[in-house]
């Protein structure tokens, strides 16, 4: 199963477009929040993904919840855009609540700034900003023999 976790697209639906495209055999899109209306466009013009899509501290008036946990090949994730747990402070409150909650993998977003990191059985994914100059996003890989997870630039 391959995922893309993007994050913190702040309207720049082109670089969220571009990765789409270079990633068609994607199967589940991961949104960590700050999406303003892209998400909506993306899921036109690539409806046979699952969306998974938090709100984030810039997306005033979204329906959307503040952290969601979801079940992907047996691993459970926690997702969130990580401003409610202060992450960019400390990771601890979050991995805290990640270990609660039993979760495999934990993406969030917030800091613009990419995290892939694993810690005594969690994977922390911050996939950064997928907005401007240096955007970048995950890929995560979930296949029989494990996890591969991996932080890409947009070029």
């Amino acid at each position: 199963m391959k995922i893309i976790v993007v994050s913190d697209t702040h309207g720049d639906f082109y670089s969220f477009q571009r990765v789409m495209q270079m990633h068609k055999n994607a199967d589940v899109v991961i949104h960590c929040g700050d999406s303003r209306d892209e998400i909506d466009r993306i899921k036109e013009l690539f409806p046979d993904k699952v969306y998974v899509c938090v709100k984030g501290n810039c997306d005033l008036g979204s329906n959307l919840k503040y952290t969601e946990t979801e079940n992907f090949a047996s691993k459970k994730f926690l997702i969130t855009h990580g401003h409610n747990y202060q992450v960019k402070y400390t990771l601890y409150n979050l991995v805290c609540a990640a270990r609660e909650q039993k979760a495999d993998i934990v993406c969030f977003g917030h800091t613009h700034n990419a995290v892939c990191e694993y810690d005594d059985g969690l994977y922390i994914i911050n996939p950064g900003s997928l907005n401007g100059y240096d955007a970048t996003y995950a890929i995560i890989e979930i296949k029989d023999n494990g996890i591969l997870a991996n932080i890409a630039k947009l070029k």
